[in-house]
């Protein structure tokens, strides 16, 4: 099972235990999903071979795609618990991939985690490749295993990545997410005018603010 998912389990019965509940989750308000959908994607389907740029290019440009969409999405959603660690943990990786071409994985680490280093070399996986004394910014590479039964290896980038995702459900089923405000009024003109729904006009600690006011001077 992929350790995302299993963080995101513990994270959920840990929202429960806490006095949290799942509902919480529909009243929060999420904006532009399909960034993170495709951030995902681009991980998880194999690089194709386009004309006569080898598929480890284009991997290497698909690893480094996926963190640019995720890390957009973490902007745009930039209200939302934990997004700055998240952030965080998305530049790392996305600094060690650009800089060597995809992922290098620790040899010593895939051991650790019950691995072959063997494999990966004969496979020359294209995202992610082994760690040489060449490689560049080595400590934010693949070099933490977790060993067997979960049996993986992970970056700190990965790390602060799934801790941001973990305190993310628990903060929101808490009921301790803040609103998060329609991102294209933040960045672009576009109608704020009074038919228009009160979360695209302004931030709630702004009409609070608003609100806080107009009582005082009617109170006068």
């Amino acid at each position: 099972m992929s350790p995302i998912l299993v963080i995101l389990a513990l994270a959920f019965v840990a929202g429960l235990v806490l006095g949290g509940s799942p509902r919480a989750f529909g009243s929060l308000r999420v904006h532009w999903w399909a960034l993170a959908f495709a951030g995902v994607a681009l991980q998880s389907v194999p690089a194709p071979r386009i004309g006569g740029v080898s598929a480890d290019i284009v991997a290497a440009v698909m690893l480094a795609a996926s963190y640019v969409l995720l890390l957009t999405f973490i902007t745009v959603n930039r209200w939302i618990p934990a997004a700055g660690v998240m952030a965080f943990g998305l530049l790392l990786n996305l600094a060690v991939v650009t800089a060597n071409g995809g992922m290098p994985v620790s040899p010593d680490a895939i051991r650790t985690a019950g691995g072959s280093s063997e494999v990966l070399g004969l496979e020359q996986a294209a995202k992610h490749h082994l760690m040489t004394d060449d490689s560049l910014l080595a400590p934010l590479g693949d070099v933490i295993p977790i060993p067997p039964p979960v049996g993986v290896v992970l970056s700190v980038g990965d790390v602060l990545l799934y801790v941001g995702a973990a305190w993310f459900v628990m903060q929101v089923m808490r009921g301790r997410s803040r609103e998060n405000p329609r991102p294209l009024a933040m960045w672009f003109p576009s109608y704020r005018g009074k038919h228009s729904p009160a979360h695209w006009r302004m931030p709630a600690r702004y009409r609070a603010r608003r609100a806080a006011t107009a009582r005082s001077g009617n109170a006068r």
